[in-house]
């Protein structure tokens, strides 16, 4: 009979496979767990930026685990079952120097603390209300590695994958790298937009409730999900506004779409760019529009319009 764990308060830093596992579950058994923000809890609503520029990297990416899958071996796939995902009242999103598409304009530490208290919704600026879409944005299996390797980046194992399409009712499949599985979870977020684009979303912390199952013999090549039904219900109604970046490489493209974007919602609603670009990371999604046409190429990045309170 399938049974249901509380995780306890114990979390790491490095995906380790010398890690003893926290605990160890069965075919269909689901996990409770109490997720910490990305931090660690090095920051609290009532910081500053300041904070952002004294991180102690060491403690950034708590996850929670591992956690062992019972008869995963190599070759097999575990399934990751997203039962229910619920907030804890607050998140913060902000520029970290030297990270995020825009590194090189948007160099000094900016902090944005959201109030997440109705669950459902998350006011910015006096112009915007974001839908909250809770998710986890670190979600994996341990690698194979004789060294301990960083959360970030991510792998064929999963990890810091930061896909937010992964809400309540999705099926996340990951590949069985060790004996085990040895799962672990963490980078709770409230909301985000596809590229992630300051390189954070609405982080916070988070209740997450995860069923397991193990599907023997069956083995992917990295990640695979599903999703309960429609990727956005109802927050495409009102329409998007989207710039493109046409260039050579990808990543120029990402970067000329996303510098594109800040400027209108800078310019059209009348905020700081930096704001702009806190608000782009959270709701605004990158997309390949074009990749056939060498040498060129398009990334477009996509406002939904649904978000303006005026």
């Amino acid at each position: 009979m399938a049974r249901v764990y509380h995780f306890p308060d114990q979390v790491h830093f490095r995906w380790d496979p010398r890690l003893d596992p926290v605990l160890t579950v069965e075919d269909g058994d689901t996990v409770v767990f109490e997720l910490r923000d990305v931090t660690d809890g090095q920051i609290s609503p009532t910081s500053t930026a300041e904070i952002l520029a004294e991180l102690d990297w060491d403690r950034v990416y708590a996850l929670a685990g591992p956690i062992a899958v019972a008869q995963a071996q190599p070759g097999d796939t575990v399934e990751i079952e997203v039962v229910d995902l619920h907030t804890r009242g607050w998140g913060w999103t902000g520029t970290i120097p030297g990270f995020g598409l825009l590194a090189d304009e948007f160099g000094d530490p900016h902090l944005h603390i959201w109030d997440l208290s109705d669950g459902q919704t998350a006011p910015f600026a006096d112009i915007a209300t974001i839908p909250v879409r809770p998710f986890c944005g670190t979600m994996g299996v341990c690698p194979d590695t004789a060294e301990p390797l960083a959360v970030m980046p991510p792998g064929h194992f999963g990890g810091n994958i930061d896909c937010r399409d992964l809400v309540r009712g999705a099926r996340l499949f990951l590949p069985v790298q060790v004996p085990g599985a040895y799962f672990s979870v963490g980078d709770p977020h409230a909301a985000q937009g596809d590229g992630e684009v300051c390189v954070t979303a609405i982080e916070c912390p988070m209740w997450a409730s995860l069923r397991f199952r193990l599907h023997r013999g069956r083995s992917i090549p990295a990640p695979q999900f599903q999703t309960p039904g429609p990727l956005r219900a109802g927050i495409g109604d009102a329409g998007y506004h989207a710039t493109m970046g046409v260039a050579t490489d990808l990543m120029t493209a990402a970067r000329d779409a996303t510098r594109a974007m800040v400027d209108h919602i800078s310019h059209t609603y009348r905020i700081e760019p930096v704001d702009a670009y806190v608000l782009s990371s959270v709701v605004v999604d990158l997309k390949l529009t074009e990749v056939v046409d060498a040498p060129r190429w398009i990334v477009s990045a996509y406002l939904p319009l649904s978000i303006f309170d005026r």
